[in-house]
């Protein structure tokens, strides 16, 4: 049998350097949920997935572009079953960012593995990954065209808003132990800004972190803003979210008392990237938004 090199007809560089990949990859396995949502947006349903963070099963947000044909689950956020990979025969896999050498090299052994390689905390990160996992698929340029659906969009919500004072926003994730304000420099955050909305974090988040430590619903005012979206990831945080609202501590708050607190899916709002959670997240932000 000839090797793999000799008849891949593309490669890509990766944070591993550069690894060949079949013309046509026909069995995906995605390790990252940026990866599945970027083989959604492309039209390709991977044969595994990982599940996303506080759940079981991939985002609710994705469920709405999975048909039948659904993805195994093949691991955990932080830890991959790699034999549930094999099972599969992946002709092609598609990883997470800071993937570890030595699962790289496990990996590698069963499939051509695309490890992006991305570095410390960015907005605008995402793209760059997308643009990865969409090269590795032989989808470029059908990526290209939704990176630009999303910029349209965001153009859109900040034209309409064009009128009025630039909004504030912070984004917390609401956890059973309490709230964890979420770092400005983070995919979601990066979508408010180019929709006119100046988000923050209070600066209660270190450098390189995603988020703060959690916080006493007593330092609930160092949150303050014109707007502020209230993430859940799962039914224990929806719970422990509704028992704060009933304290006095949340009620003081002036965006409480203005009805600006909006509850969002912390699946989608604090742990997704990728083309289709950003259309997702700026229809949620627009309708938010609009009085």
């Amino acid at each position: 049998m000839l090797p793999f090199t000799a008849w891949a007809a593309r490669s890509v560089h990766t944070a591993f350097g550069e690894v060949a990949l079949p013309d046509t990859p026909k069995r995906v396995v995605t390790l990252h949920e940026g990866a599945l949502d970027t083989a959604l947006a492309v039209g390709i349903t991977p044969l595994g997935a990982v599940t996303t963070r506080g759940g079981d099963g991939v985002a609710r947000y994705i469920e709405a572009h999975l048909g039948e044909e659904r993805p195994a689950i093949v691991g955990v956020v932080r830890e991959i079953n790699l034999e549930a990979v094999l099972a599969l025969e992946p002709d092609l896999i598609l990883a997470p960012p800071q993937l570890s050498e030595a699962q790289y090299r496990l990996l590698s052994r069963m499939a051509p593995t695309v490890v992006p390689l991305s570095e410390g905390l960015d907005p605008e990160l995402w793209r760059d990954e997308t643009r990865l996992y969409a090269q590795a698929l032989g989808r470029g340029a059908e990526i290209e065209a939704l990176l630009e659906q999303v910029d349209a969009r965001a153009a859109e919500i900040a034209e309409d808003k064009a009128g009025d004072e630039s909004p504030g926003a912070v984004v917390v994730r609401w956890m059973p132990q309490g709230p964890m304000v979420m770092s400005d420099q983070l995919f979601t955050a990066g979508l408010l800004r180019a929709s006119g909305v100046a988000i923050h974090d209070a600066g209660l988040t270190s450098e390189g972190r995603p988020h703060s430590d959690t916080l006493s619903l007593e330092n609930l005012a160092r949150l303050e803003a014109d707007w502020m979206f209230l993430a859940t990831l799962n039914e224990e945080g929806r719970e422990a979210l509704e028992a704060a609202r009933q304290s006095p501590a949340f009620v003081r708050l002036d965006v409480a008392a203005r009805d600006r607190v909006v509850p969002v899916d912390g699946q989608l709002w604090t742990s997704a990237s990728g083309p289709l959670a950003a259309l997702a997240i700026l229809d949620e932000l627009d309708a938010a938004l609009t009085p």
